[in-house]
């Protein structure tokens, strides 16, 4: 039996990076001005964050069954495993240098005194160094670094997952894992610095507000899908009828699900805003889902268990990035305003003409969008939004959605020529016929 020589390579990799931990010595953190003593670690927020961890870890099985029930029968199996596959490249890939890239600290510039990252030190945490029991005293002080290093990676590994909708049924099984641990370490932990770090270009200049992901994950992943789709190009049969529609309202009821940890856990403790982002959460997916259903009856299309749950993920996307900064009736109008704006954008010719496969801009790009324009306009505080007399909070707002929108889609791009210069991202002709369970995978659903 002949290997190809990428696949000796790539176990060539994974058994250099597992040998490396038995010679690797890390750094225990002591207490300083960077780490808390663990007298302030509160129960309380330990258990919620654990439990908040394991539902966002369960949102990457539940996006596999979204996805799989989607796709021809032919493709389900090589849809789902490229959500699933995220769950072991991404880990390694963060507890090696990317939580170091996420959270380490800021390499950057400075203005006026005042430093401003756009990516961490590599080196910091590499590896999980000093990242133990101790919390640190500006990111998540109550809780141990470990378990906010681990509540974050979880963002990362379904970040590339959703990417996996706008070109299944014609990608290359390695061509993609490839592309996802390159789209990790450039796009997406460079944007998680600059929002969620303290000195993070995007949120400690721009003053972006983005509670949970719509920017950071949502944004990046529905730009992201639509470089994907232009540069793979059309399938060379793009209709196809979903195979199993019961995998469809699995897979949403695991997402809504997992998303009260996605949501609520990013409060970083058991308090009244993780249980304001709960309520908002649902609230919202619950306006969209109806909206979407009754929107689509007003153009004559039935009311489907497809559109329901698509409607559902739209609503949960909207709210993501302001869950923890409006109030119950505003997120109703954040479910309702997405799902009109996102059905349209799903049935765009234009959009329909390139082949997201599974129409992953139209709800995770858009509806990231729509929630960072609406949270630039609805969050509450003093000069916190808009409609709080923060007009320059909504401008630097706009100018920081149009510099995230031009980094992950341009930067997805040159990562996909890269990719498809050292491994050809699309498979032949014949493997896309014969369907990509059977010629990537040789199984069969």
């Amino acid at each position: 039996m002949k290997i190809e020589k990428r696949w000796v390579i790539s176990f060539v990799i994974i058994s250099i990076i597992a040998i490396s931990g038995l010679f690797w010595s890390p750094t225990k953190a002591i207490e300083s001005s960077t780490f808390n003593s663990a007298d302030t670690i509160v129960a309380a927020d330990v258990a919620w964050l654990l439990t908040s961890s394991c539902l966002v870890l369960l949102m990457t099985p539940g996006l596999s069954f979204f996805y799989g029930g989607m796709v021809g029968k032919k493709n389900v199996i090589s849809t789902m495993l490229q959500s699933f596959i995220c769950l072991g490249v991404v880990t390694l890939l963060w507890v090696i240098v990317g939580f170091s890239l996420a959270f380490g600290d800021s390499i950057g510039f400075s203005i006026a005194g005042k430093h401003y990252g756009l990516f961490g030190n590599p080196f910091q945490f590499a590896f999980f160094d000093q990242v133990g029991h101790l919390p640190h005293a500006k990111m998540a002080s109550t809780i141990p670094f470990i378990l906010f290093a681990l509540f974050q990676m979880k963002f990362a590994v379904i970040t590339p997952a959703i990417i996996t909708g706008s070109f299944a049924e014609r990608v290359r099984f390695i061509s993609y894992l490839l592309f996802i641990c390159l789209f990790t370490l450039f796009i997406y932990t460079p944007l998680c610095h600059m929002v969620w770090h303290p000195n993070g270009l995007l949120g400690s200049y721009f003053g972006v507000k983005d509670f949970a992901g719509g920017t950071v994950v949502h944004m990046s992943a529905g730009f992201a899908a639509l470089a994907g789709v232009l540069v793979l190009g059309k399938r060379k049969n793009s209709d196809h009828i979903p195979t199993n529609i019961p995998f469809v309202l699995l897979g949403t009821g695991m997402l809504w699900f997992g998303w009260f940890g996605f949501n609520a856990g990013s409060a970083l403790s058991a308090n009244a805003t993780a249980a304001m982002a709960f309520a908002t959460t649902t609230v919202a997916s619950a306006s969209a889902m109806l909206t979407w259903i009754f929107f689509d009856r007003l153009h004559g299309r039935k009311v489907s268990a497809l559109g329901a749950c698509v409607g559902a993920v739209v609503g949960l996307v909207a709210i993501t990035p302001a869950a923890g900064f409006i109030s119950i009736p505003q997120s109703i109008f954040f479910g309702f305003i997405a799902a009109i704006v996102s059905n349209k954008m799903l049935y765009w010719k234009k959009l329909k003409s390139i082949d997201d496969t599974l129409d992953v801009f139209a709800c995770h790009g858009v509806g990231g969008i729509m929630g960072m324009i609406l949270t630039a306009i609805f969050a509450e505080g003093e000069n916190a939004s808009l409609l709080h007399g923060g007009w320059l909070v909504f401008g630097h707002h706009m100018a920081a959605l149009i510099l995230v929108a031009g980094f992950t889609f341009f930067g997805s791009i040159v990562l996909y020529k890269i990719t498809n210069f050292i491994i050809p991202l699309r498979v032949s002709e014949e493997s896309e016929i014969i369907g990509l369970d059977l010629s990537q995978h040789d199984e069969k659903f």
